[in-house]
């Protein structure tokens, strides 16, 4: 279970980190309310996981998650520039979080 809870932490570190992107600064409302309830939601979802996962495994993880999917959301969703070296570096990332998965 705690494997679950912390790839939806992970999923949820992409959303607040692209909802922080979109906030302008915490001008814009739904964004930032985005982000409030995301940050929230994905640090308690950490904190439950460290419970049951060695914390450097954990945080390494729920980082690699994030920032695989808020690179991909940019290349594919936030007009951020795509190319076949940052697709491997994520693809990279990727692999390294299923190793850190199989080594635990």
């Amino acid at each position: 279970m705690s494997w679950i809870i912390l790839v939806i932490s992970g999923i949820l570190e992409a959303v607040w980190a692209t909802a922080l992107g979109k906030s302008e600064g915490f001008t814009k409302l739904w964004p930032t309310l985005t982000f409030v309830v995301a940050l929230i939601l994905s640090m308690l979802g950490l904190a439950y996981a460290m419970r049951d996962i060695p914390v450097g495994t954990s945080y390494a993880v729920w980082v690699g998650i994030g920032a695989a999917l808020t690179v991909g959301y940019a290349m594919f969703f936030g007009g951020e520039g795509v190319s076949l070296v940052k697709l491997l570096l994520v693809i990279g990332i990727v692999a390294c979080v299923v190793g850190l998965k199989v080594l635990h």
